[in-house]
């Protein structure tokens, strides 16, 4: 049974190769961050960018980068651990759809254990809602934080923090299973991906249009919290890193979810999905107690019963797939399906990256998923060729669109939290 299900996965990915992926050169437009998590464009066409260790800058273009930060959160943020690799600290942020009239901006970031967290516990995640001035210079007031919501975090890693305005006007967010390893949770069959008690381990959907705290919209699959918590869209997800709507096509939401060992993948979003973890790691079955070792009998239904949703597209993990040359790296960086005009041949497919082939060796990799020509079946992974650089000799930690769809890539020089290391470089054609 694996095994017929593992070569079935394999032979889709086969069939679904397309024509050989465009070479792509990456342009440097800012530097001299420390790890820069999140861009995102602003209606006039600067750029807002999230540097992990507690600042929002702006970049008001290409190579002018504002010395003073538009936002300082790190009297907020839970303590760093800072030159070392650490996963906490301000993770992402998003424009309301009406930010030009409302000036209304959200952050996720991990703020110290609340009061009425477990006292074992780590952080606490915290997705605020703060109020941009209306005058230059452009600065976010600290002052004018709204606390939308909070998720109690066990460990400091699989944070998650990612989020998106879809297009229904609501927030979605994506949250890790809370973190260490194996997904340990309150329920030992299955950890807090499958557990609809939590909301860690799960693709969120809230209203934001409350006066304070947060709504559920009446659309949330469950709405009314007498199966699970309400503001739960989807789940069976470990540490989505990376959450983006198409802005094209049929504005499906894609969530890049951080594997363990064997596979990495690439997830559209269902409404009340369930996406596997730790049932699953890709298409196989996850065996806790080995994750090296995966269960002979594959999961075919979730814990209710349900079928689960498959990724759209997987690539193996250097982890459990050591010498293997398909083996891209360790950990996937979720990116956006390319709507620009610059790469046509990337038209309608998920630019996205993994952050690294090797722990403490700065290096990632670009990677494109690309469509079936038939529509139907997994997407093809393959590495993007770079012409000038040659190689990312960075960890790649986030990816960023601007106002025409063009796309950035986001980087950290270093494993850890070190000054000066973080740099932003927008993807362009390769000159002849």
């Amino acid at each position: 049974m694996s095994l017929r299900c593992i070569a079935l996965a394999l032979a889709l990915l086969t069939s679904a190769a397309a024509d050989a992926a465009p070479r792509v050169s990456l342009v440097r437009v800012a530097g001299g961050m420390t790890s820069p998590l999140s861009y995102v464009a602003l209606p006039d066409g600067r750029a807002l960018i999230v540097d992990q260790p507690g600042f929002v800058r702006l970049l008001a273009k290409p190579g002018q980068l504002r010395d003073t930060p538009v936002l300082d959160l790190t009297s907020r943020l839970s303590t760093l651990n800072h030159g070392a690799f650490d996963e906490r600290g301000v993770l992402s942020l998003a424009l309301h759809p009406k930010f030009q009239k409302n000036r209304r901006v959200f952050i996720a970031y991990t703020a110290p254990r609340r009061a009425s967290a477990p006292a074992d516990g780590d952080c606490t995640l915290r997705i605020s809602e703060f109020t941009a001035g209306a005058t230059e210079p452009f600065v976010i007031d600290p002052a004018t934080e709204k606390v939308r919501l909070e998720i109690d975090k066990p460990y400091a890693n699989h944070n998650g923090g990612r989020m998106a305005f879809g297009p229904d006007g609501h927030l979605y967010i994506g949250v890790g299973d809370g973190g260490n390893g194996n997904d340990e949770g309150k329920r030992p069959d299955s950890g807090n991906g499958q557990n609809l008690d939590t909301l860690l381990g799960k693709i969120l959907r809230i209203d934001v249009e409350t006066p304070e705290g947060h709504g559920i919209p009446k659309g949330n699959p469950f709405a009314d919290g007498k199966k699970a918590r309400p503001e739960i869209w989807a789940y069976g997800i470990r540490n989505p890193w990376g959450l983006s709507f198409d802005r094209g096509g049929d504005h499906a939401l894609y969530s890049a979810d951080v594997g363990q060992t064997m596979w990495e993948e690439v997830n559209v979003i269902q409404k009340g999905g369930n996406h596997g973890w730790r049932l699953r790691e890709g298409f196989i079955g996850f065996n806790p107690k080995s994750p090296e070792k995966p269960p002979v009998e594959i999961p075919q239904k979730g814990l209710l019963g349900e079928s689960f949703v498959d990724p759209v597209a997987v690539y193996k993990n250097r982890n459990g797939f050591k010498k293997d040359p398909e083996a891209y790296g360790i950990s996937v960086t979720g990116g956006f399906v390319y709507r620009g005009k610059a790469l046509t041949e990337l038209k309608g497919d998920y630019v996205f990256g993994d952050w690294g082939r090797i722990w403490g060796v700065p290096g990632g990799t670009l990677l494109v998923a690309r469509r079936p020509k038939s529509g139907k079946g997994q997407w093809a992974v393959e590495p993007l060729e770079l012409g000038t650089p040659s190689k990312v000799a960075s960890y790649i930690v986030g990816f960023g669109e601007d106002n025409d769809g063009e796309l950035y890539v986001l980087t950290n020089g270093n494993i850890g939290l070190t000054p000066g290391k973080g740099e932003v470089w927008k993807i362009v054609p390769v000159t002849p």
